[in-house]
């Protein structure tokens, strides 16, 4: 009775492990498969935080280097622009002081670069400001370009304007109005194509007369393009359009009264009213005076302005842009979001994923210098969009995450059904016989017929006797052959160590030199007996270390070298003993290794000096030979094992080894081993410790 309840708790107890193991590995399957998501958000947040901090710094960079282009001044020096063109103009404040009106080219530069001109639709350009400094007298200049075709000059001593191509220029300031109109005057033509020509500026509040004079003041130029926009030979058609370009300076009254009437030290400028003011001109045709130019025309593109820095804010992100001293901001802008909405779990799980630096607050603090002054530049950044930025791919992920623990469930319920049930009778049907298992018999009584099948159960079931009896088969062989092959190195060893013994006897002298052989030979053969690799081999010898005199040792491997092939060796001893821990033969074999290398890479004819110096603290053995130098990448890897310069090293006995073994055997007695190259070849150092 109490066998049965045995093996019947062993058959219980067995099955429901092996259940719970592969419940667990589909469960484990579904932690990892969560834990990877998760894993995945984290990474991705944490690069979407390193590249939103790098958008950042080239957004303000590219802020700053708008800013202090001579567009982004202009901006500054005007912060109350709104970015929309109005009707009439405004006049705005250059970044410099004037205008080189009287020169075409300085002109267009000059208000090309500010970036102060009106675009309007059909290709014209209007540019109206004033300097920034109030000593260039207090003028208005207006520079811009438009088309039309041939100009026509207004004759001298015509008092009737309508008969060429006149200027219209009108200003409303303070409450005054002031007027202007200037017929263009040709001047004759130079060497170049095209035509230019003198606005010459009278007043229109009163009609013009002889002796009526022009206004002092007012200047203005008219150039006109040879060629036609078109790209039509100016000489095939001759009222053909072609781009026209004009510079007036326009004497402002009020300016200049203020201007002297005021304190040089108190001189406001630009002047504070300056965005109430209204410019309006027109380019008349001869005639009717239709207008060829206006610049009240709808449908103009504005300046650059400070406003126009809000399009390169992300959404949350706060520029201030503030004038030193001054206690209140310049300019402030905030990046929009036009998708703002209540957060999802998802949202609130993506700002729950830990990251470092992720709360550490962005921003970014420059300095713009103008001729007016200077201003502090801030960038703030906001982590908000990068969150909301990974909760939509989060979004799109979880469905992907969804299918994914879906299959690991629906993959589990097959294996349940299909597999872990069948294992599970294979399993309890085993775990009753393990209990009452004699012979033969007994393991007849098991019936193993409704396990048979097509499949890999069906087959485990049949065959598993077979399966068990194979192995323990394979493995007395396997155990058979180790010991056969490890009896042959024994005896391999043995054989070999049997001559060697005898030549010892032979040579039992202590001063033969070849006993001093004879003895590494054991040696070598004792530290390469029974290990996996000579690598390992060498790692694991032990080394006796003994006081060695270096004077006589260096002597002595310099006597001997011909005996192994290695002629002309030379060394200088030092008048006094110098005395070190090591192990004879191991150093031997070092310095013979090292010597083997310098003899195969010396010129034919010259010598291998040897070299002993020392301190109070360790010795310096020197091996130096002439030849080609070691290329620096290889002056490390040299005592690697198994690195060689030469092409099938293996075959000819050269495999890498004897620059290995001499920094093993080096490391082993505490000291170093390096090679440099020299002026005329390769020096190898030995260092060694004294103590």
């Amino acid at each position: 009775m109490r066998s049965w309840r045995a093996r019947w708790r062993l058959a219980q107890r067995v099955p429901l492990r092996l259940r719970l193991f592969f419940r667990g590995v589909f469960l484990l399957l579904a932690l990892v498969t969560l834990t990877m998501a998760v894993g995945v958000l984290k990474e991705e947040k944490q690069r979407s935080h390193r590249h939103y901090e790098e958008g950042l710094r080239k957004t303000g960079a590219q802020i700053v280097a708008r800013l202090r282009h001579p567009t982004g001044q202009l901006a500054l020096l005007n912060p109350r622009a709104s970015g929309e063109a109005g009707k009439p103009l405004r006049p705005l404040v250059l970044p410099f002081s004037a205008i080189d009106f009287d020169d075409k080219t300085k002109a267009q530069q000059a208000v090309e670069m500010a970036g102060c001109q009106v675009q309007y639709r059909d290709g014209a350009t209007l540019c109206v400001a004033v300097g920034n400094n109030p000593f260039a007298g207090g003028f208005l200049y207006l520079a811009g370009s438009f088309a039309s075709g041939p100009l026509v000059p207004h004759l001298a001593g015509d008092l009737d304007f309508s008969s060429s191509h006149r200027v219209q220029v009108s200003v409303a300031l303070r409450g005054q109005r002031f007027g202007w109109i200037a017929p263009f005057e040709a001047l004759p033509d130079g060497a170049g194509p095209g035509s230019r020509g003198r606005l010459t500026g009278y007043a229109d509040e009163v009609p013009v007369t002889h002796g009526v004079r022009p206004v002092r003041e007012f200047r203005g130029w008219l150039w006109q393009d040879g060629r036609c926009i078109d790209d039509t030979p100016a000489a095939a058609a001759a009222d053909c359009q072609r781009r026209s370009f004009l510079s007036v300076r326009l004497p402002i009254e009020p300016f200049r009264e203020a201007l002297f009437q005021a304190d040089r030290g108190r001189i406001v400028w630009p002047p504070p009213d300056l965005a109430q003011i209204q410019v309006r001109l027109q380019v008349l045709a001869p005639g009717t005076g239709t207008a060829l130019f206006d610049s009240d025309a709808p449908g103009a593109a504005p300046p650059f302005a400070l406003a126009d820095l809000a399009e390169l804010l992300l959404p949350g992100e706060r520029l201030r842009i503030r004038r030193q001293g001054a206690a209140e901001d310049l300019f402030q802008a905030i990046g929009r979001d036009p998708d703002a909405g209540p957060p999802t779990w998802i949202d609130r799980l993506v700002r729950r994923l830990p990251v470092e630096g992720f709360d550490t607050p962005l921003a970014l603090r420059e300095t713009v210098a103008t001729s007016l002054g200077r201003y502090d530049v801030e960038l703030s950044g906001d982590v908000r969009s990068v969150n909301k930025a990974l909760a939509e791919v989060a979004a799109r992920l979880s469905w992907y995450v969804a299918a994914m623990l879906a299959a690991v469930l629906l993959a589990w319920l097959l294996i349940e059904l299909r597999i872990i049930r069948r294992i599970t009778q294979l399993t309890r049907r085993a775990a009753s016989v393990s209990g009452n298992v004699r012979g033969s018999e007994a393991i007849a009584q098991v019936d193993l017929s409704d396990l048979r099948g097509r499949d890999e159960l069906g087959v485990l079931a049949q065959g598993l006797q077979d399966l068990l009896q194979r192995v323990n088969e394979d493995v007395r062989r396997a155990q058979i052959r180790a010991a056969q092959e490890k009896d042959q190195w024994h005896a391999v060893g043995h054989e070999i160590m049997s001559p060697l013994q005898s030549l010892l006897a032979l040579h039992g002298a202590p001063d033969d030199p070849s006993r001093r052989y004879i003895s590494r030979m054991q040696q070598a053969v004792r530290v390469l007996y029974g290990q996996a690799s000579p690598s390992e081999a060498f790692a694991s010898t032990t080394l006796q270390l003994q006081p060695l005199d270096l004077v006589a040792f260096l002597g002595h491997v310099a006597a001997n070298a011909d005996a192994v092939g290695i002629a002309d060796v030379r060394f200088t001893a030092p008048d006094e003993a110098v005395a070190v821990p090591a192990d004879e033969y191991a150093l031997e074999d070092v310095v013979t290794h090292v010597l083997h290398n310098a003899d195969r890479h010396r010129p034919p004819g010259t010598p291998i000096t040897l070299g002993l110096a020392a301190t109070d603290t360790e010795a310096c053995v020197t091996i130096h030979n002439n030849g080609a130098p070691i290329p620096a990448a290889m002056l490390d890897k040299i005592f690697e094992y198994g690195v060689s310069d030469q092409p099938d090293s293996a075959a000819e006995g050269s495999r890498g080894q004897g620059l290995f073994v001499a920094r093993t055997y080096m490391a082993k007695m505490g000291g170093t081993i390096a090679a440099r190259n020299a002026g005329d070849g390769v020096v190898f150092e030995l260092r060694l410790p004294r103590s």
